[in-house]
């Protein structure tokens, strides 16, 4: 590899669209340009705690995350080294046993909605984009994905979304928004914005 990888962070509300504005970078950059590191992987592994006690734990605060471990291998990848990521099942809210192995690509995707609240990862980002949607917008794609996705009831979604996703999204992911260089309306949709951005990675990955 040349270069260094050039890091660029997608964050935003839960259900504000940054997977689908990923996609799209990754689509269009092509597979074998793009690497993707999900905040979400990088839940502490709490297997102490039963499974009742892990479901009333607060998903949302940014000290549920092992984020030293993900700027560890942020670091790596720019130093054109592979990493083991960790996987997460959101349905028994621990860590699997497995790892999944990551390599430095021309981009690397740092994607979560807690991920600028802590400084030396924002510090890596060459790029930070803030993906801003709407809250009944993002409560009903948390609320489909969870049930779909992640074994989740209807009336547990509701619950922790009352009681930690909201209040963490006032406390912590709005005030984020303020480190953005880019801020992107409508989520994935907003072609205009996806073009500027996709742009913006094509001039600094160039090289």
């Amino acid at each position: 590899m040349g270069q260094p990888p050039v890091i660029i962070g997608v964050a935003g509300g839960s259900g504000s669209g940054k997977t689908t504005v990923v996609r799209r970078i990754a689509q269009t950059l092509g597979p074998e340009c793009v690497t993707v590191l999900e905040h979400d992987r990088y839940y502490n592994d709490r297997k102490e705690l039963r499974l009742e006690e892990r479901a009333q734990l607060n998903y949302d605060h940014p000290d549920s995350l092992d984020t030293d471990l993900m700027v560890a291998h942020v670091q790596a990848l720019l130093r054109g080294e592979d990493v083991e990521l960790p996987t997460y099942d959101f349905t028994m809210h621990a860590r699997r046993p497995t790892t999944e192995r990551a390599e430095p690509r021309q981009a690397i995707i740092v994607e979560g909605i807690l991920i600028y609240t802590h400084a030396a990862l924002r510090d890596l980002c060459a790029v930070k984009v803030f993906v801003d949607t709407d809250a009944d917008t993002r409560f009903i794609r948390r609320l489909t994905r969870d049930v779909a996705e992640r074994g989740r009831t209807v009336e547990s979604v509701v619950e922790q979304y009352l009681t930690t996703v909201k209040p963490m999204h006032f406390d912590f992911v709005e005030p984020s928004k303020r480190w953005a260089d880019l801020i992107i309306p409508q989520g994935g949709h907003n072609d205009i914005a996806i073009s500027l951005l996709l742009n913006l990675i094509r001039g600094l990955t160039a090289g």
